[in-house]
């Protein structure tokens, strides 16, 4: 072979090769513009498509559809996608499920639901199979404020609080697995056909393209100039805080024996009041005994013409065995929860303050079963939610039986009780709320217990404690606020500790050694500035009338600043 022979065929070579690296690196290009040479559907089952996404693949268990045309998705889905505190009761062998404003239990098996406290008729059950529930989502969809479709073998779910927003094809195009031509056709969708607009602010969708989903449950992409208009049928429901700006809320003692605060004009500094209205009985029924009479009556009425919104409190009386039975046992929690109810709508109330005190550690959980089917009750009438919590870290019925991060999710409100840091019962004498005490539980609520800073509100005390030590032992007597300086001797010596924000006194009389960490003005001043520091809710006292009035200008400065 001559030497341009050979020059002819390795050129020949070369340009193949050549040919060859053009033909890949289209392809490679071709692939990584497309990026989906799959469809985004998985074959051979139901598909899910909720709101602007398709997450079949994330399913933990499969959908499917029985004879009377009833979607079932598994319960551990439900509680993925839809609900995080879906719950079997073992007990009484029933799914109790909700959202927002709904709560509903269903027995295995059968055909009925109670959502609300209203019987619901199903047509199929909850069901079991393979050690798995399967729940009939589409008998739910009003307790999940959800609208549902089947279409083309694909379950499509439209969050009802979500923005929704649609628009008219102007001509035949084909819808597009990606932003970009090169992509995979997914769907075609024709001249004055209607398709959803589907990418949210937070989509990194390529300028001059619209993700949407069509008729079909496709989702994909189309080019903007290809739409006509963009009609808006509603937009995000954004959850607000019950109440505008600061939360002050003065707590009222109401008793048994008649004692009852009596009030007219307006409370300074004051726009939530927690009159202790009601306790649970010792029953253990999950009744409620009422402590409102006609002075209560006249003390509602007085708030709401002064503005001021009724909170009442239902107190456990720290009856742990009582407690304990109830929140164990779904009927008797139901049963308070209606009788909770039953009284915020004959009381025309604003919310409940729920103040469960010495609790077991293990009924923990229990606890907040009875708040998470509580919540949507109260939700559905515009009701506010709050619960009061002692400091993290204490003992095991006094501290441990709380598990605030989920309180604090479930209620619109968590009440951090910063008070009794020595309380009556201990063997040390100390303060009663040392800012810096008070201050490094706030940072647990916000940091260890996963609390938001807008759901936190910091009780202060109205009172202190005069210890004092004789023949080896420790005892006290509560003061308020306002009767501190009639109680200790006019010549003492008041010294400030830098640490507590507060002045501590220390004096001996007929041979007994007193000590108080005195809350005042002072003190009361630098706890508040927690709240600002810390962009906190809002704060709580405990109890009205027992501070000094000098104390209502110092909150109206620093929770509303005036």
């Amino acid at each position: 072979m001559s030497r341009r022979e050979k020059n002819k065929v390795k050129n020949n070579w070369i340009l193949k090769i050549i040919v060859v690296a053009i033909f890949l690196a289209i392809v490679i290009f071709a692939i990584k513009i497309a990026g989906n040479y799959k469809n985004n559907d998985i074959i051979g089952k139901i598909n899910l498509v909720i709101n602007n996404s398709n997450v079949t693949s994330d399913l933990k268990q499969d959908i499917f559809i029985d004879e009377n045309d009833v979607i079932y998705i598994s319960k551990d889905d439900i509680e993925n996608f839809f609900d995080n505190y879906i719950y079997y009761d073992e007990k009484y062998n029933q799914i109790i499920t909700g959202s927002a404003t709904k709560i509903a239990n269903m027995v295995v098996g059968e055909n009925t639901a109670t959502v609300n406290s209203a019987e619901v008729d199903l047509k199929s059950p909850v069901i079991e199979k393979d050690n798995e529930y399967y729940i009939p989502f589409s008998e739910l969809d009003s307790v999940y404020n959800v609208d549902i479709e089947y279409v083309n073998n694909r379950v499509v779910i439209d969050s009802l609080d979500r923005k929704y927003q649609i628009a008219t094809v102007a001509k035949d195009i084909n819808v597009k697995s990606n932003p970009t031509n090169l992509s995979r056709t997914v769907d075609k969708v024709k001249t004055g056909d209607t398709v959803v607009i589907s990418n949210r602010e937070d989509d990194l969708v390529k300028s001059g393209w619209q993700k949407i989903r069509t008729s079909n449950g496709v989702l994909g992409y189309v080019k903007e100039n290809t739409l006509g208009k963009i009609n808006t049928i509603r937009e995000d429901i954004v959850e607000t805080a019950k109440v505008d700006g600061k939360v002050s809320l003065a707590w009222e003692y109401f008793s048994d024996y008649g004692e009852a605060p009596s009030r007219s004009g307006a409370m300074d500094g004051v726009n939530v009041v927690s009159p202790t209205f009601f306790r649970l009985e010792q029953s253990g029924q999950g009744n409620v005994t009422e402590n409102v009479g006609t002075a209560g009556l006249n003390y509602i009425n007085w708030a709401h013409n002064n503005g001021i919104e009724v909170w009442a409190m239902i107190s456990n009386e720290s009856m742990m065995e009582t407690t304990s039975e109830i929140m164990n046992d779904y009927k008797l929690r139901n049963k308070l929860i209606a009788n909770i109810v039953d009284l915020v709508v004959k009381y025309n109330l604003d919310g409940i303050n729920i103040d469960f005190e010495n609790m077991y550690m293990e009924d923990k959980a229990m606890f907040n079963r009875f708040l998470i089917e509580l919540e949507p009750r109260l939700n559905e009438m515009g009701k506010v939610l709050s619960v009061d919590v002692t400091a993290p870290d204490g003992s095991e019925t006094w501290s441990m039986c709380f598990d605030r991060n989920t309180i604090s999710k479930v209620a619109d409100y968590i009440i951090f009780m910063a008070y009794d840091q020595y309380g009556a019962n201990s063997n040390k004498e100390g303060t009663t709320a040392g800012c810096d005490w008070v201050e490094v539980n706030v940072t647990k609520f916000l940091g260890q217990e996963g609390v938001d800073p807008d759901k936190l509100i910091l009780a202060v005390p109205f009172y202190t404690r005069l210890w004092k030590e004789e023949n080896g032992k420790i005892s006290s007597d509560t003061v308020d606020l306002k009767d501190v300086d009639k109680v200790l001797p006019s010549n003492v010596e008041k010294r400030w500790d830098d640490n507590l924000k507060q002045y501590y006194v220390e004096y001996t009389q007929n041979g007994a050694v007193y000590k108080m960490w005195v809350e005042d003005t002072t003190s009361i001043s630098a706890k508040l500035d927690l709240i600002n520091e810390y962009k906190l809710a809002g704060a709580a006292y405990w109890e009205k009338d027992r501070e000094s009035p000098e104390v209502w200008d110092i909150v109206k400065e620093k929770l509303f600043g005036n």
